[in-house]
């Protein structure tokens, strides 16, 4: 059978017209394309998201980066909590204007990633933010997330809908139970919607902290990476934290634990100790460097040992004479 020939057509580069990449959150969030948030069930992901769209429904933002003035109009489609008992009273709860926040009935049909109704609801709401939570399910009754061509096929024609009307498209996944292996692969199924997305976040537990939760960003092909974030679930609700020193690797349940860098930081300080009583804090820093230690780590250690610094020829040093074991 001869193979149909398809039309050639060019594109010249000097026809296209650049653009700047929008953000509804930088660097994390980006307007017009896919962004996949990943985690295992219950670390709070679905938390964060809905006080996202709380706040944008208001026009209001809990980070300085997070697009604020004009309240947003948001499609939040959800097929794990129900809208009545679970969903409206946790926007309520995060004082969302629920005038903007819509969802697509599914008690027809259910929806899929591949739905008709998805376009005309974005034209419909103008909505700017589209949420699927959990994406698995949202595939459509045939397809194979572990497939890679339908997985890129799926995910192709969201991202096409993203970029048509400049919203930004959130897929909250879990996390598979492969655990100990990168963040990428890691996530939910084929390898290639962690491909199509242009920001993938993470979303889990912090080692000896029971209700604080961190976010770290494990790709970013528009930006530099961003800071990781935490925040903090208790009986009074969510509460942002901002920036926070942590790795995916940690949040993964990784080999140096954040606990574990606290040991090594008042280690380093401990041989120090050993030899001099002043050290200059530039050297402590240089040596935690090589050591795969951050700064603030060693604050921290500092401030827990009860160091003192003291500047001398406009050079600081930390007195070691005090070091508490």
């Amino acid at each position: 059978m001869e193979e149909l020939k398809t039309e050639l057509k060019l594109i010249q580069m000097s026809s296209i017209e650049a653009e700047e990449v929008s953000w509804l959150w930088y660097p994390f969030i980006p307007f017009g394309k896919l962004t996949i948030i990943q985690g295992d069930p219950g670390d709070g992901k679905t938390t964060m998201v809905l006080n996202i769209a709380a706040k944008l429904s208001k026009g209001e933002t809990f980070d300085d980066h997070m697009i604020g003035g004009d309240p947003i109009n948001i499609i939040y489609q959800t097929a794990e909590d129900g809208l009545a008992d679970t969903v409206k009273p946790r926007l309520e709860s995060a004082g969302a204007d629920c005038t903007r926040i819509s969802v697509i009935d599914e008690s027809d049909k259910s929806l899929s990633m591949a739905d008709s109704r998805i376009e005309e609801a974005l034209i419909q709401t103008k909505a700017k933010l589209l949420i699927l939570d959990p994406i698995q399910a949202y595939l459509g009754g045939g397809m194979d997330m572990n497939r890679a061509n339908e997985a890129r096929d799926m995910t192709k024609r969201l991202g096409a809908l993203a970029e048509k009307y400049k919203c930004a498209i959130v897929l909250i996944g879990h996390m598979n139970k492969a655990s100990g292996n990168k963040a990428a692969y890691r996530g939910m199924g084929s390898i290639d919607f962690y491909a199509v997305a242009r920001s993938v976040l993470l979303v889990g537990r912090i080692e000896g902290e029971p209700n604080l939760r961190a976010m770290v960003q494990i790709k970013n092909n528009l930006a530099a990476f961003g800071n990781s974030k935490a925040f903090e679930l208790s009986e009074e609700g969510f509460t942002w934290i901002g920036d926070y020193e942590i790795t995916a690797d940690e949040v993964l349940g990784g080999v140096m634990t954040r606990a574990n860098k606290q040991e090594k930081a008042k280690e380093i300080l401990r041989k120090m100790a050993e030899t001099r009583s002043l050290v200059p804090s530039s050297e402590i820093m240089e040596h935690a460097k090589e050591e795969g230690i951050s700064k603030r780590t060693m604050e921290n250690a500092k401030k827990e040992l009860d160091i003192k610094a003291s500047k001398q020829n406009n050079v600081w040093y930390w007195n070691l004479d005090n070091y508490r074991h």
